[in-house]
């Protein structure tokens, strides 16, 4: 676990706020009849007049023969959970999508995920997001220094239960850093033991996967996109948070 100084956080919390600006970018333009392609496009423009670098085009994955990822976003609609194409599909009244972005500026990565609606959603659909986002949040509140790093999983995961929804168990969080993907793994399930202490300088994101149904999922064809199993809904927030002397910061928040 590589421990960052004052000023690799300081660095990181000036990409973490390029990310938070591209949320906002897109905040103005998803609605109904708007092209993810033309998302993607767009935040890949943003990101290049600030001088930085997109992570996820081109991202091969830890296989050899992974295919690339052929966007910036990845773009996650409805019952995609994680790692959606940024293609030509058009955007309906009544979808969510999940935008996850990853950025590097100045040597150091920012990365964050938000789950958007489009146009009027079903009130399910509008709970599930607003307890999703809860979910990170409560992940998030369990980071503090001399704390345990499997605390942040129970904390959501009993979260999870309470609200009769389910947590994606395979995909979770990770450090960030120099790279996007380092040392520790974060993930948002119970699991056995408190694992390691936390200590100030620690970096890594937060970003639990939360499905109105079941926490079965099934990778497609394309070797990128996750779906539910049962074709429910699926949500996805995520940050990246620093843990400091008194408790933590939150990187990727404007």
């Amino acid at each position: 676990m590589r421990l960052k100084n004052a000023k690799a956080i300081s660095r990181m919390r000036d990409s973490g706020r390029m990310v938070a600006e591209c949320f906002a970018l897109l905040k103005e333009n998803i609605r109904p009849g708007v092209s993810i392609r033309m998302l993607d496009q767009m935040v890949e423009n943003y990101i290049a007049e600030q001088g930085a670098e997109p992570l996820y085009k081109g991202y091969k994955g830890s296989a050899n023969n992974h295919p690339p990822f052929p966007g910036v976003i990845c773009a996650s609609v409805n019952h995609e959970v994680c790692h959606g194409l940024p293609d030509d599909r058009i955007l309906n009244d009544g979808d969510i999508i999940g935008i996850d972005i990853g950025l590097k500026y100045k040597g150091y990565c920012g990365d964050a995920c938000y789950t958007f609606p489009v146009g009027t959603i079903s009130p399910a659909a509008e709970r599930l997001l607003q307890v999703a986002e809860e979910a990170l949040y409560v992940g998030i509140a369990a980071v503090k220094p001399g704390g345990y790093l499997y605390d942040i999983g129970r904390a959501i995961h009993d979260f999870a239960d309470s609200k009769g929804v389910s947590v994606v168990r395979e995909w979770g969080g990770h450090g960030i850093g120099r790279v996007l993907h380092d040392s520790p793994s974060v993930l948002h399930i119970r699991q056995n033991g408190r694992g390691p202490k936390m200590r100030p300088g620690m970096t890594f994101t937060i970003e639990p996967m939360i499905n109105q149904g079941g926490h079965e999922w099934i990778l497609l064809k394309d070797g990128w996109t996750v779906i539910t199993k049962d074709g429910s809904l699926s949500a996805q927030y995520e940050h990246t948070v620093a843990v400091t002397k008194s408790g933590y910061e939150i990187l990727t928040k404007l």
